[in-house]
C-alpha cells in the first residue's frame, strides 16, 4: 500500500506518516526500479496505530523509537 493509502486509513497528516518513515519508525519496501515507497498493510496500520497511542499518552519520538527497536 501507498503512503496516500495509510493517510486515509489511519486519518493522519501525509507530513507525519512521512516523518515516522524517514526516522525508521514505520517499515517499508522501495523496489529497485520504483521509487514509490509501499507499506505491508496490516504491519503499518498495527504500527502506527500503536505509535498513535503512544503520543496520545504524551510519549516523546525518540522514547518510541527507543520502544519500537526493544520490540523486534
Amino acid at each position: 500500500m501507498t503512503i496516500g493509502e495509510l493517510v486515509r486509513l489511519t486519518e493522519m497528516r501525509y507530513s507525519t506518516l512521512k516523518f515516522y518513515t524517514e526516522e525508521g519508525m514505520i517499515p517499508y519496501i522501495q523496489p529497485e526500479h520504483n521509487l514509490t515507497r509501499r507499506y505491508k498493510r496490516e504491519e503499518s496500520l498495527e504500527r502506527i496505530c500503536f505509535i498513535k497511542n503512544l503520543r496520545e499518552k504524551g510519549i516523546t519520538i525518540p522514547e518510541i523509537k527507543v520502544i519500537l527497536k526493544q520490540e523486534k
